[in-house]
């Protein structure tokens, strides 16, 4: 990379930095939560630390050892965007475990004191105990290091031990390489949860009253019954007509101003211990007008025009919305409004919900958790003062049953796993238990799923010059162990996992792109099931240098392996004949190099061949440029479709077929363009409606012509479901889907002849089509 291109890519990172910085200072400056100003303040540290690492040189952003004087496989502290902080996760002070493994120990309370008592016979008895119980847990990487060290002092490999040892030993008194100890082993079970136990006490603890639902229940128990008080007293002096009289123009009705003085304390006392409401407060409010004509009377004042104005009309209002005190309409009102402020508050269902979840395993999910938001039972009626038979909102279960163990296809069909971001979180707790059954030994075994599990929390760095993350195999505690491997043993269970979870993802998210780290965890079962099967991360267009690294040009090929004639390639205009002849070519030009050079990094022909289709050529560095031809690489290669029907064998599912995911994938096409309408910044919605556009071809390219036949026409009544500008928006691209799939193709620019058919695609440099406001049809709003 030239210099020039260094300045474009590393001044918006800087940028970037400074941006989350102000954001994040004003947050802390500005929220009216205390909680969230705190997290800010966090966050302004950590940004800090960014940027001045940066400026001293100790960060090099887009770097595999971003933080120097620390090598790839420390965990680095990662902020939003990639960036490293400079600090270690395994670092900063001891944790509490740490000082309790330390005081039993008799050694001082130091990670290096500690990490050489493990190095001795105690130490090392003490791992070995902890190894065979699994009564530990992983949350970082590092902390699998000794245990390792452990593991291959008793299984003999001494030479292995001492090379791990004097690789982590630089660092043993800054990085902890302990595991936690943990109640239970980790359960071996193909169940999952998104939340455990602990977490979801966590997140029903932390429910506050609402301010809102508790001013609202303070108006209708005290202010309410307050004001019908005063308008009672002033309709006392009230003639036939029921509108109050200047106190001095009639004879006063006996005590009524001494009344009126206990009405005025009482008001300053609930004034006092009651602040939430402030509508009393308002002078120009019924209650306030009333209040204040009040303690002129009071205090022997007579009323001026203008008052007694503003007081007869506040007490006829008053009268007509509600009724006068103590009548029929009146009184059936408060009841209501009583019955509504009596409602149990979600913070006591919370309350009562946390009292169940008490003697449960804190550590793990919830089996079943029905009983936990069952109704209201008549002792827990009794004990907490809520009515007997009421049912749990749905605020309160929702954290619950969020803590759902059960396996993965489970808890996307009940609604637990929504999204595919959120699958990707779980999808490493069964490549864990994959994974680890290439390792005979049962200590070393559950040691590596546990680590699995830890390692895939580690959040990514941002990284240039087509650097990959750093891997697992590449940690040292498990290059160790590599030789202990049975991957034959493995490679059955994980091209099972890797059927499962790939079709998964894609049967329950058919409109999305599968997200990256779901994509690290798929690639690793595919490279242990020796599949050949090339999966391709979603690339940033911000940092994007032009280049692809050569397993998008395989993924291409294996595209058009599947896809030939289909009318996924008529529709983008691809020729995958001509994309196996390049991937023949680049695969025999590395062949040759490997013998006189390093094996090439990227390859020029894919990324000529998808600047070539953006239109994309040399001149100045642009966000939209490099996004054109991103996309163009998610086209050629179906941003892993085409690889994991092909070399996974994923299917649609049982009772359903690919014309189904079709529909689906349209639907959210219309949903994300209906969004369009009178958005300030549609283009990442637009962005995102392309691609699930282009699922949608996709999986109408595995459809039957009978299947397809079906699903355009059902496209064409789907669309006048949603709103007028939807259809006229999407009329285009609909147009452009049937005039491929009868045999028709587009011109050079991705357009009919006619002008009436367009191809849709997400990014442009210009403005995008779909973004102007349509002129409705007549009759149509």
């Amino acid at each position: 990379m030239d210099d020039h291109a260094d300045k474009q890519l590393f001044s918006p990172g800087r940028s970037y930095a400074t941006g989350r910085l102000a954001a994040a200072s004003a947050t802390a400056l500005t929220h009216e939560d205390a909680a969230t100003r705190a997290r800010a303040e966090d966050r302004v540290a950590r940004w800090r630390a960014v940027l001045d690492g940066m400026s001293a040189g100790r960060i090099t952003v887009g770097s595999r050892t971003p933080v120097s004087g620390l090598p790839a496989w420390v965990t680095p502290e990662v902020v939003q965007g990639g960036f490293a902080t400079g600090a270690a996760r395994a670092g900063g002070p001891l944790e509490p475990y740490e000082e309790q493994a330390a005081r039993r120990a008799g050694v001082p309370a130091t990670r290096a004191a500690l990490f050489d008592h493990c190095l001795t016979g105690p130490g090392l008895a003490w791992l070995w105990e902890l190894l065979d119980s699994g009564r530990y847990e992983v949350t970082l990487p590092e902390e699998a290091a000794l245990p390792t060290v452990a593991w291959l002092v008793r299984a003999g490999d001494l030479a292995a031990a001492r090379a791990l040892v004097a690789e982590l030993a630089p660092f043993a008194d800054r990085l902890r390489f302990l595991p936690r100890p943990a109640a239970e082993p980790f359960p071996d079970s193909p169940a999952v949860h998104r939340r455990t136990a602990g977490e979801a006490r966590e997140a029903l603890a932390r429910r506050r009253p609402h301010p809102r639902v508790e001013a609202q229940r303070e108006a209708l128990t005290v202010w309410a019954p307050f004001g019908d008080a005063v308008l009672a007293h002033w309709l006392e002096t009230a003639g036939e007509e029921r509108e109050p009289q200047a106190v001095s123009d009639r004879t006063p009705v006996p005590g009524w101003a001494a009344r009126g003085d206990a009405l005025l304390r009482r008001y300053r006392e609930l004034a006092t211990a009651h602040p939430l409401c402030g509508k009393h407060r308002n002078p120009k409010e019924n209650l306030g007008i009333l209040l204040g004509a009040l303690e002129e009377c009071v205090a022997g004042r007579p009323l001026d025009r203008r008052r007694l104005g503003l007081l007869r009309h506040a007490v006829g209002s008053m009268v007509r919305r509600r009724g006068l005190p103590g009548s029929t309409p009146h009184t059936a009102l408060r009841g209501a409004q009583a019955a509504q402020a009596a409602l149990p508050s979600h913070r006591a269902f919370a309350q009562l919900v946390l009292g169940r979840m008490a003697d449960l395993p804190q550590g793990t999910g919830v089996a079943d958790p029905a009983p936990l938001v069952a109704p209201v039972g008549e002792e827990e009626a009794a004990a907490s003062g809520l009515p007997a038979g009421a049912r749990v909102p749905d605020t309160v279960r929702r954290p619950v049953e969020a803590a759902l163990s059960a396996p993965v296809a489970t808890l996307v069909a009940r609604g637990v796993v929504p999204s595919a971001e959120v699958l990707a979180q779980l999808v490493p707790q069964l490549v864990a238990a994959t994974t680890a059954r290439a390792y005979r030994d049962p200590a070393l075994r559950t040691l590596m799923a546990a680590h699995h599990r830890a390692f895939g929390n580690r959040r990514s760095l941002l990284l240039l010059n087509l650097q990959h993350q750093v891997r697992a195999e590449e940690l040292p505690w498990v290059r160790a162990v590599a030789g202990r491997r049975d991957d034959a043993a493995a490679s059955d269970g994980a091209r099972e996992l890797l059927r499962e979870l790939g079709g998964l993802a894609v049967r329950a998210f058919p409109a999305t792109v599968l997200p990256n780290p779901l994509v690290r965890e798929l690639s690793v079962l595919a490279r242990q099931a020796e599949l050949g099967a090339p999966l391709v991360e979603e690339l940033a267009a911000d940092i994007f240098t032009g280049r692809f690294t050569p397993k998008f040009l395989t993924a291409a090929r294996i595209a058009g392996e599947l896809l030939a004639g289909s009318v996924y390639e008529r529709y983008y205009g691809i020729d995958y004949a001509a994309v196996r002849d390049l991937a023949v070519f680049e695969a025999a030009e590395a062949a040759g190099a490997s013998k006189r050079s390093p094996r090439p990094r990227s390859s020029a022909g894919f990324g000529e061949l998808c600047h070539e289709r953006a239109r994309v050529t040399g001149g100045r560095w642009s966000v939209a440029a490099n996004g054109k031809v991103i996309e163009q690489a998610q086209i050629l290669t179906t941003h892993n479709l085409a690889v994991l029907v092909a070399r996974a064998g994923i299917e649609p599912g049982p009772g359903a077929g690919w014309d189904d995911l079709a529909r689906r994938c349209f639907t959210t096409v219309c949903r994300l363009t209906a969004r369009v309408q009178g958005h300030r910044w549609p283009l990442p919605v637009i962005k995102d409606a392309a691609y699930a556009w282009r699922q949608m071809v996709f999986h109408l390219s595995l459809c039957g012509p009978e299947e397809r036949e079906a699903v355009l026409w059902w496209l064409t009544e789907e669309v006048v479901r949603h709103p007028w500008h939807v259809s006229a928006r999407l009329a285009p691209a609909l147009a452009g889907l049937r005039l491929v799939c009868a045999g028709g193709t587009f011109g050079s620019r991705g357009t009919a002849l006619d002008g009436r058919a367009r191809r849709l695609l997400g990014w442009t440099t210009e403005e995008h089509w779909l973004r102007p406001s349509p002129e409705p049809a007549p009759g149509r709003r």
